[in-house]
């Protein structure tokens, strides 16, 4: 079995202990969804039923999460108008990083649960991550850094200005 080690995301975890901050009880997307500094919390598109937000701590370029604005833990607690909008928002994001970043591909998908990996598991999100050829280089597995080709500033002004 081969591992995959990750350290950039012990800051992260042990900041929020994975869910809602440990003096709140929103999550830190919650927070995000409730700032006006869209900014500041790498907001790059609002809808009536969630939202796209830049990874603070990306796979790749461009790599995005789109969150329900009501604060749930599971698939089963979104209501047919989040999943059908989720899926929409998906597209939208897709199509935005297809033609500013040209990537070759895409992971997408969430992790439901702690015991699956959830970061932040009190509040339901999905990734997109794109992917290109030969993405995973050197980098990674001999210094134990990884490039991200552009500045998420950069990538944010660009997201939200072709999301409208």
């Amino acid at each position: 079995m081969k591992r995959m080690w990750s350290p950039w995301r012990s800051q992260y975890i042990k900041t929020f202990s994975g869910s809602a901050h440990p003096r709140r009880k929103q999550s830190v997307f919650t927070a995000a969804r409730k700032s006006d500094d869209d900014a500041a919390n790498l907001v790059v598109w609002r809808g009536e039923h969630c939202f796209l937000i830049m990874n603070r701590y990306p796979y790749n370029s461009g790599h995005l999460l789109v969150v329900p604005n009501r604060q749930v833990a599971t698939l089963r607690d979104l209501r047919s108008a989040e999943l059908t909008e989720i899926m929409e928002t998906v597209q939208r994001a897709i199509k935005a990083l297809d033609a500013l970043l040209h990537p070759q591909g895409y992971n997408f998908g969430a992790n439901f649960g702690r015991a699956a990996g959830a970061g932040v598991d009190t509040h339901l999100h999905f990734h997109i991550v794109p992917r290109w050829n030969g993405d995973t280089n050197f980098m990674p597995v001999l210094s134990d850094t990884k490039l991200i080709s552009e500045d998420m500033k950069t990538t944010w002004k660009s997201l939200r200005k072709r999301l409208g």
